[in-house]
């Protein structure tokens, strides 16, 4: 298999801020001040801001989201149909027995600290990741065997074994270029290929992104973008109405979309995204460790009403860790049907009737919502259940992330593909541990594409049986923007907010 660079203009787009839904290390913002600067200014409305730039030691989506395709680069990116296609490399072949990656590399690419991007970078990026890293991803380059520098402008990378899930991976922040001179302050300096650097972070309100003067590559329209971090949603709502901001960039009050959708100054975009609004459950210790106390749990929630109350009625039931963007999803929302009498049976067989439930939510919005609906549901199925609200990202990340101090929480996982970093590995905060479910996806990893589909589809319809956790429901894509921004997408597919395709009409 070979893959060539087509020219392109950048299908760009704004992913998805969702970073309130995410597992990442972020802070929320205040209102902001002062919005577009001119045509050549952008300024993007989000909720949920950075606690530093270095994603390879900080877990969660909302630094890659920032960062990733604008500051750093990849081999690879995913473009807006979710396919691979080219980026620091012009095109890239497979061995025969699937194990051998050979990359030919762009040849006048340069990092924003002046050094010359190289194979040996590639090569650097690649090996930091198992031996640097410390968030749950690195696992994802441990299929590596070797990468090798054939020269500056070829890079070969054979692996321990075939893999259909690496080059995807290779689109995501574990596949990120980093210069070898340029680690030393990746918190508060990033240093990458791009066409945009940092030039100021407001913390607590704003980072602001520059266009790179003598960017090796094709120039993106805006001079200068202007992230700024809204912790209230009526707040991030009113700054688009004055004119502070020019995006929305994922809202946060769906009840309040119509007063854009009538509004002749503004588009308004739904389309759907990877985020799993997860009710986790912790299978490693406590009430949850029970299987029949999870099917419970399971059986007793109504996840259209729940969608309904909590989110507008915005959003796709799909009853699985798979969003339908993904080639083997299928909606499994059948497997646990909502079913009160069957809740109250099964949490009697259980033993676990008169133990409270320590329902641990982060203050965001979707959260807040549906954990009140959730609470309400479980106690009219017999359920005793505590309700509490975790400050996000400090508190929550400490309490439930880390320490797994819960019984139940809910959370948006919105990386790419992420079921395997979520319930395939030991030690995650889920707490699942599975064998047979592990060996699924080594299965899916080693086989065929067909095999990939198979075996895909066996480990959700595994994970949902054995009620890991309950998936409420899938998070919409909905941006409000002004009219004339241009480039905006419909799905959100990666983990990168991309600005290089955006422009003004």
């Amino acid at each position: 298999m070979k893959h060539h660079r087509r020219p392109t203009r950048g299908t760009g787009a704004v992913a998805a801020t969702l970073a309130c839904l995410l597992l990442a290390s972020c802070s929320a913002g205040s209102t902001a001040s002062g919005g577009s600067a001119g045509k050549n200014s952008l300024s993007i409305g989000l909720t949920a801001e950075p606690a530093n730039f270095d994603f390879t030691k900080t877990a969660g989506n909302a630094i890659p989201q920032a960062l990733l395709y604008n500051v750093y680069q990849n081999l690879v990116k995913l473009d807006q149909s979710g396919k691979i296609r080219p980026q620091l490399a012009t095109s890239w072949s497979l061995s025969k027995d699937r194990r051998t990656y050979t990359f030919q590399l762009v040849k006048n690419a340069t990092f924003s600290n002046g050094a010359r991007f190289t194979a040996e970078d590639a090569k650097f990026s690649i090996e930091r990741v198992p031996s640097d890293w410390t968030v749950a991803q690195k696992s994802q380059m441990d299929v590596v065997d070797t990468a090798r520098a054939v020269s500056p402008t070829e890079l070969k990378v054979t692996l321990k074994k075939p893999s259909n899930d690496w080059l995807y991976r290779m689109t995501t922040r574990v596949g990120a270029m980093f210069s070898r001179t340029g680690v030393s302050k990746l918190a508060t300096e990033p240093v990458g290929t791009g066409p945009y650097v940092v030039k100021r972070w407001n913390r607590g309100d704003s980072i602001t992104l520059a266009r790179r003067a003598g960017y090796w590559g094709r120039e993106p329209h805006f001079k200068s973008v202007t992230l700024k971090y809204f912790k209230d949603p009526t707040a991030l709502n009113n700054a688009l109405l004055t004119g502070t901001i020019n995006v929305i960039n994922d809202m946060q009050s769906p009840d309040t979309l119509f007063q854009f959708q009538n509004n002749p100054k503004y588009k308004v975009i739904e389309g759907s995204t990877n985020a799993e609004v997860v009710l986790s459950l912790n299978n490693s210790s406590g009430p949850m460790r029970n299987r029949k106390a999870r099917q419970a749990v399971r059986y007793a929630i109504d996840h259209k009403a729940l969608m309904d109350t909590c989110w507008g009625g915005r959003g796709k039931l799909i009853g699985s860790m798979v969003p339908p963007t993904d080639p083997w999803y299928q909606n499994l929302t059948n497997q646990y049907p909502y079913n009160r009498d069957k809740a109250k049976k099964l949490l009697k067989e259980s033993g676990e009737a008169g133990r409270t439930l320590r329902l641990r939510v982060p203050t965001l919005p979707y959260a807040i919502g549906c954990g009140t609906v959730v609470k309400s549901q479980l106690e009219q199925a017999g359920f005793k259940v505590k309700l509490d609200q975790l400050e996000f990202p400090a508190t929550w990340l400490s309490t439930v992330f880390k320490n797994a101090d819960y019984d139940m929480s809910i959370i948006g996982h919105l990386e790419p593909r992420d079921m395997q970093t979520v319930f395939g590995g030991k030690g995650y905060y889920t707490g699942y541990d599975s064998p047979e479910f592990r060996a699924l996806l080594k299965k899916a990893d080693q086989g065929t594409k067909k095999d990939q589909i198979t075996y895909m589809r066996a480990a959700a319809r595994l994970l949902s049986k054995d009620a890991a956790a309950d998936w409420l429901f899938l998070l919409p894509m909905l941006t409000v923007a002004d009219k004339d921004i241009t480039g905006l997408p419909v799905n959100y597919v990666s983990e990168s907010m991309d600005l290089t395709g955006l422009g003004r009409s």
